[in-house]
């Protein structure tokens, strides 16, 4: 029996193209490259990301890491962009999972100490999502965070994200298990 679902884009389309660069509000989005290392090494040393996204990195880690996205994309399970402002690295923005078939993604994003506090994420998720939605086709796009972490609360529901309920001990972070927020945007919200 045929699916009844038809997927955002059909399978094969993500791997069959480069993954685009996404310009909007002085910012560009570009897959991250082998030489951006040293950045994303320095990002997971920062106390900040590291409070929210719970880990730390090597060298050898941290080239993996910017290996993984290339590998994800073309697997067409993950989509990662370095966020860069005037051609340096803000921070980093994914989808960091993509189900095609369902038509929903979730989202990751970080800012380097230096970026903070110029809307850096929030610019850079309305840009993904309305590539997403458009280019894509995705239907639902989910943040996810902390619900100590009030700056990313600000980020989802100024990029649009309606704030639809509370995951209770959901995630572990180094000072034990928090409760995530759940933020969503779908098609019809735009």
């Amino acid at each position: 029996m045929p699916s009844l679902v038809t997927p955002a884009l059909p399978v094969g389309t993500l791997a069959s193209q480069p993954q685009p660069e996404i310009h909007a509000e002085g910012l560009v989005l570009r897959p991250w490259r082998a030489e951006d290392h040293a950045t994303v090494l320095g990002a997971y040393a920062d106390p900040g990301i590291q409070r929210w996204h719970a880990r730390t990195m090597t060298d050898d880690e941290a080239r993996a890491w910017i290996e993984n996205w290339e590998r994800r994309w073309c697997q067409e399970t993950g989509a990662g962009w370095a966020v860069t402002e005037d051609d340096k690295v803000a921070g980093q923005i994914s989808l960091r999972t993509i189900d095609l078939q369902e038509g929903l993604a979730e989202v990751s994003y970080w800012v380097l100490p230096e970026a903070r506090g110029r809307r850096t994420a929030r610019r850079a998720l309305t840009a993904m999502s309305a590539w997403a939605f458009g280019e894509l086709g995705l239907h639902r796009i989910e943040v996810m965070h902390s619900t100590r972490n009030e700056a990313s609360c600000r980020v989802a529901t100024g990029a649009g994200f309606a704030l639809e309920g509370t995951k209770r001990s959901e995630a572990k972070h180094a000072d034990g298990w928090h409760d995530m927020h759940l933020h969503a945007c779908v098609t019809s919200d735009c």
